[in-house]
């Protein structure tokens, strides 16, 4: 266990790094870099981004005080916005608004830094823990929150009651820098940071119940995976001293018996063990195979179809992925920020290959020098782009020089109506409604993960995009080929006429299926 002291140097970065898309060749094909036309005017910086189901991205201002230093007057702290994009779909175009704030609990504003996240299949947004509350406040947090944004309010979530903190004296009921999943059905799942606990959230009653048994150690720093059969894969850190270590030890939990049991090694050594215990992301592909960053200077790739894993590259520099994001581009290639440690800058950027496992090193931004990878968080767009944060005012968005994708990871539509009314909601089915992979993938401190279908449509005549609000999808699996209804509010601001409709997951959208607005 330790405490991320350097983190309050953010009040002196500039943005960081992405990334250049390429196809799975050896050859790379650069993207580009483009700044929001309409950068955010907080007072402080922007960070967490998350996909809301209405195609906007919510994020968390972040702050480079202590909380003793912020005025209630700015009425900031906690504070949350959303980027809507422009009437043509564009996040560079788009326009910002803010949204609730974060509630207060127990008299204390929750204004989480490194925590559980997610979007939720009903298309609400939940926070949970935190390794500070506010960015040098370093007390690990056991509130939560859970957002709904059609009433534009937050409300706190109780922990769980029987989590306990492992690591010595309170908080009580910890939670600290967890990583959180949604599993198949729907269902949230969330470590306890400070000790080998797990919860699963049952939404209807707000309840948490105990999972995650035969836990090796705690699960401080390890980030998890959804693989396609519905488990969750994670590599071992081995922060608890008490037990002996294993240091190429990984787990897979089964949500049939709630239990974790061995995956196997990791033929090398991933976690940096006896340094800051951390972990690189992980990513599942397109191909089956989830891509294990390491933060030692190594790389692995467990096979979900045989559950065999094997040696990746290692970097081509002195580099780790000691807590560091990573994003599934559409074309299949991982795109990866890396630190000479953790803190250290600069920053630099790669995409890992889908086919030749190759790292290919890319452009990055002139402020990369002054940020270590940490610092960045990713999120895939329905656009296809990644939309890059650092927590500071500029945000980034990249757009591959490779768009392509096989048609086989797209969105099939096979039930929808095909005339709609405005403010009015439908159901509409298809396969593969929740893409390939997660998406991205970051650790224990930020989870970003967009498996889950957006509803996009396009007038024929202006050309005018807009998302219609998705909710209640009945399945959050990925890589499947299993039939998955969700339900679709149609705008109400939208204009008659004819429409393209589209079903987009991780930025690959289904072949259009033509509707009619009333």
């Amino acid at each position: 266990m330790k405490t991320k002291q350097k983190r309050s140097l953010f009040g002196l970065l500039g943005l960081a790094v992405v990334i250049v898309g390429m196809h799975s060749t050896l050859s790379a094909v650069q993207g580009t870099w483009t700044p929001l036309n309409n950068q955010p005017t907080f007072l402080h910086g922007v960070g967490a981004p998350l996909l809301l189901t209405d195609g906007s991205v919510l994020v968390q201002e972040q702050f480079f005080e202590v909380p003793s230093e912020i005025t209630s007057a700015n009425n900031a702290y906690g504070a949350i916005w959303k980027l809507t994009p422009d009437i043509f779909g564009s996040y560079v175009n788009g326009s910002w608004s803010k949204l609730a704030r974060l509630p207060m609990i127990d008299g204390i504003q929750y204004a989480p830094c490194y925590y559980a996240s997610a979007v939720l299949a009903d298309g609400r947004v939940l926070f949970e823990g935190g390794e500070a509350n506010g960015l040098n406040d370093f007390i690990w947090q056991s509130k939560g929150a859970i957002y709904d944004p059609v009433t534009d309010i937050w409300l706190p979530v109780a922990p769980p009651e029987f989590f306990v903190n492992s690591f010595g004296p309170p908080p009580s009921l910890p939670i600290g820098d967890a990583a959180s999943v949604v599993l198949e059905d729907g269902t949230f799942m969330l470590q306890n940071a400070l000790s080998g606990q797990a919860a699963l959230l049952d939404l209807k009653t707000m309840t948490w119940s105990p999972t995650g048994f035969n836990k090796y150690g705690t699960n401080d720093e390890e980030g998890w995976v959804l693989l396609p059969n519905g488990k969750v894969l994670l590599v071992d850190c081995n922060t608890d001293p008490a037990i002996p270590p294993d240091l190429t030890g990984s787990e897979i939990y089964d949500p049939a018996t709630g239990s974790w049991s061995y995956a196997g090694s990791t033929v090398v050594q991933l976690s940096d063990y006896g340094d800051n215990f951390e972990m690189g992301p992980l990513v599942l592909r397109p191909d089956g195979k989830v891509v294990a960053f390491g933060a030692t200077s190594h790389t692995a790739l467990y096979d979900s179809n045989s559950g065999t894993w094997e040696a990746g590259p290692d970097y081509p520099i002195e580099v780790t992925c000691q807590d560091a994001p990573a994003a599934l581009l559409p074309n299949g290639n991982v795109l990866v920020s890396t630190s000479p440690s953790l803190g250290e800058p600069p920053v630099h950027t790669f995409e890992f290959t889908l086919g030749t496992n190759s790292f290919v090193e890319q452009p990055v931004t002139p402020n990369s020098e002054n940020i270590a990878a940490y610092y960045q968080n990713m999120l895939v767009l329905p656009t296809g782009q990644i939309f890059v944060t650092d927590a500071s005012t500029d945000v980034e968005i990249y757009t591959s020089g490779d768009s392509s994708y096989d048609p086989a990871w797209a969105p099939v539509i096979t039930c929808c109506p095909k005339k709609v009314k405005r403010g009015k909601t439908y159901k509409i089915r298809g396969i593969r409604f929740n893409g390939m992979s997660q998406g991205s993938g970051f650790g224990d401190d930020y989870q970003s993960a967009t498996n889950y279908p957006l509803v996009r449509i396009t007038n024929l005549r202006t050309s005018y995009v807009y998302y219609a609000r998705t909710h209640d999808h009945s399945f959050m699996g990925v890589a499947s080929d299993r039939t998955v209804c969700t339900s679709f509010d149609v705008p109400a601001n939208i204009e008659a006429g004819q429409y393209k409709l589209e079903v987009v997951a991780n930025g690959i959208p289904s072949a259009p299926f033509f509707i009619q607005v009333k």
